[in-house]
């Protein structure tokens, strides 16, 4: 699914104008963004939880010229589904 079939969905349910969706969508997305760019986690009840991940440095390999590289630690956006999440998808989803 896209952001525009996204907005189509929700603005069909809720009888609004697909513009004024389009900006409620925008904005939410926006604001997960600056909490995280904050280095604040968001937790969405029943849904699940957008966490910041820290790596720790290691030594990787450039194979090309076969040297090794120190990469530092950093920090990675991830998403962590809810228990109920998960369960529905499990039990909802065929396999493939």
């Amino acid at each position: 699914m896209t952001k525009a079939e996204l907005v189509n969905i929700i603005s069909n349910k809720l009888g609004t104008e697909k513009n004024e969706t389009q900006k409620v969508v925008e904005a939410f997305m926006q604001e997960i963004r600056t909490s995280m760019y904050n280095g604040d986690n968001v937790y969405l009840r029943g849904f699940g939880s957008f966490i910041i991940k820290t790596r720790a440095a290691k030594t990787g390999r450039n194979i090309s010229k076969n040297t090794a590289i120190e990469i530092p630690a950093h920090n990675i956006p991830a998403f962590k589904p809810s228990k109920s999440f998960v369960e529905k998808v499990k039990t909802k989803v065929a396999v493939k």
